[in-house]
């Protein structure tokens, strides 16, 4: 074997397992639910208002999920956007962890949907003070 491809087929065997585990990480990105946040604000629980849209949305903003704690039926689908300059995540606080998100820059969000009833925290593993809860009815 000459000294060129002794140098080169290393390299190219690298670039290729590279990016194989860039595919894998995506496509198990993709199958993955999206996640909730747990919020350190302590106001009344947000109900979701419109039950035909099974959706809430829940704003991060000012290192807070605003509202910190929101009630939802069985079946909705639970949207952090985040609006702060910094970015964030949502890790399920209870173990087995219920979801993960990955860290969420300016404007990108994370969704998960609740099928079952029950009292979900959450916070930010980033910024732990920052936490927040989702009561499944």
């Amino acid at each position: 074997m000459n000294t060129y491809a002794r140098r080169w087929i290393p390299a190219l065997g690298c670039a290729l397992a590279a990016g194989a585990f860039a595919v894998a990480a995506a496509l198990t990105a993709a199958r993955r639910p999206a996640m909730s946040g747990h919020g350190a604000v302590a106001a009344a629980p947000f109900v979701a208002a419109d039950a035909a849209a099974r959706e809430a949305v829940v704003p991060i903003e000012n290192f807070a999920f605003a509202p910190g704690t929101i009630e939802i039926t069985a079946g909705t689908r639970v949207v952090w956007i985040n609006r702060d300059d910094t970015p964030h995540n949502l890790v399920g606080a209870d173990e087995p962890r219920l979801f993960r998100s990955p860290a969420l820059d300016t404007g990108e969000q994370f969704a998960f949907v609740f099928a079952m009833p029950g009292t979900y925290r959450y916070f930010c593993s980033l910024h732990p003070h920052m936490q927040g809860t989702v009561i499944v009815r």
